[in-house]
């Protein structure tokens, strides 16, 4: 009873989490549009000093060393184009995606700064559209199957034993302590061998006084 009071709770706090994650991933997108477009100006105005002093990007990367502050700007710009790359693919997928079909793609929801920033502003909404409902679903079912099979592997031990217990309680009959044994039932005697019809009586023996 117990067990299954959990599984229901636990379904019930998966719905109500994951019946947020179109509208998160909706606001993630709007940010994530905007890191992309910051990235996008770095990246272009490096790309357009190294393209007028008649440099690609890579060997205009190799000219910034000699001193610490040019080693660290190469650090830099390298993360920066790393970082352009990455949630350029991201949020071209996202745009793409319908919002049911972002549910089965959180990995693209993987930027620490635009999570953490998405969600110190989120707010959380009912699950009014479809994908809400969807999400909702999808959180119930896996929440309450997660805490049922935890449950299960932790009582799993405690189940086994009293299995084991049952059984041998079960093969070896128990003995009240305290009470006699119970009284053995008498042997019935055995039925009389029937006689058959046409067989001859045993005369008696006649035996002889002495004189």
């Amino acid at each position: 009873m117990i067990g299954k009071a959990l599984t229901l709770v636990g379904g019930l706090a998966g719905a109500a989490t994951l019946s947020q994650y179109p509208e998160f991933s909706q606001q993630y997108i709007q940010r994530l549009g905007g890191q992309v477009d910051a990235l996008a100006a770095i990246v272009g105005d490096f790309d357009r000093s190294a393209t007028d002093n008649g440099l690609t990007r890579d060997a205009a990367l190799g000219q910034l060393q000699g001193t610490a502050f040019l080693a660290a700007r190469k650090g830099d710009m390298q993360t920066a184009f790393a970082r352009f790359e990455r949630l350029s693919g991201d949020l071209a997928l996202l745009r793409l995606a319908t919002p049911i079909e972002r549910i089965t793609m959180p990995q693209r929801l993987a930027d620490p700064a635009t999570f953490n920033a998405t969600w110190a502003d989120f707010r959380p909404a009912l699950p009014l559209s479809v994908a809400g409902a969807v999400a909702a679903g999808a959180g119930f079912v896996v929440a309450g199957g997660a805490v049922r099979i935890i449950l299960s592997l932790l009582l799993w031990p405690f189940r086994r034993r009293c299995a084991s217990r049952k059984a041998a309680a079960q093969r070896k009959e128990p003995v009240m302590r305290g009470q006699p044994a119970p009284p053995k039932q008498p042997t019935p005697p055995k039925p009389p061998v029937p006689r058959a019809p046409n067989a001859p009586r045993k005369q008696p023996v006649l035996r002889r006084s002495a004189q």
